[in-house]
């Protein structure tokens, strides 16, 4: 069994924030491979479960995600390096895609949460980068702020590769899945 995070703040007040970068793809996921899966609230977490792999959106608050993320691995028996974190990152241009097998969360409160909670950096993670050429917003403001449109479109390809990052990680894992989308040109 094989475990995605994606990291977001619940409620519709979020809902396109780009904080919610994480929501956005398992949605996308579970659209593009695994439709019919139904979701069920267990643990402080909407789960979908698609042929082995399990598609989670934790329903805490982003800086809170870490006591969903280590319920649910407790709970369905996922061991760390099973697990992949997809998140926003505003340390990365917007675009980017970055997967990793360990490592600090930066700048992000949500991913420090999770690290926190199940007590390691080692676990891997999917960073999708949201920083915007000369924004002018702070850094909270910004991350709970709507993507424009042209931001939008620019990142669709990468939202697509994330999706196919999580299948590749899904069937052949994530050595395989960082050759292929850490070099990749989006």
């Amino acid at each position: 069994m094989k475990a995605v995070f994606g990291l977001g703040n619940p409620g519709l007040k979020y809902a396109v924030s780009r904080h919610n970068i994480g929501f956005h793809v398992v949605d996308l996921y579970r659209k593009t491979h695994c439709h019919r899966a139904r979701a069920r609230l267990c643990i402080t977490s909407l789960i979908y479960r698609c042929d082995g792999l399990l598609l989670v959106k934790p329903m805490t608050f982003m800086n809170a995600s870490g006591d969903a993320v280590r319920r649910v691995l407790d709970h369905e028996d996922v061991d760390l390096e099973e697990a992949l974190v997809v998140y926003d990152d505003l340390d990365l241009p917007l675009g980017s895609l970055r997967l990793r097998p360990f490592g600090g969360a930066g700048s992000h409160n949500g991913m420090q949460s999770v690290l926190d909670a199940v007590g390691s950096q080692q676990i891997p993670r999917m960073r999708i980068g949201i920083e915007a050429e000369g924004r002018t917003a702070t850094g909270a403001d910004f991350v709970l702020d709507r993507f424009t449109e042209a931001e939008w479109k620019a990142l669709l390809p990468t939202l697509e590769a994330a999706v196919e990052a999580i299948d590749v990680f899904f069937r052949a894992g994530l050595e395989a899945a960082m050759t292929r989308f850490n070099r990749a040109e989006l």
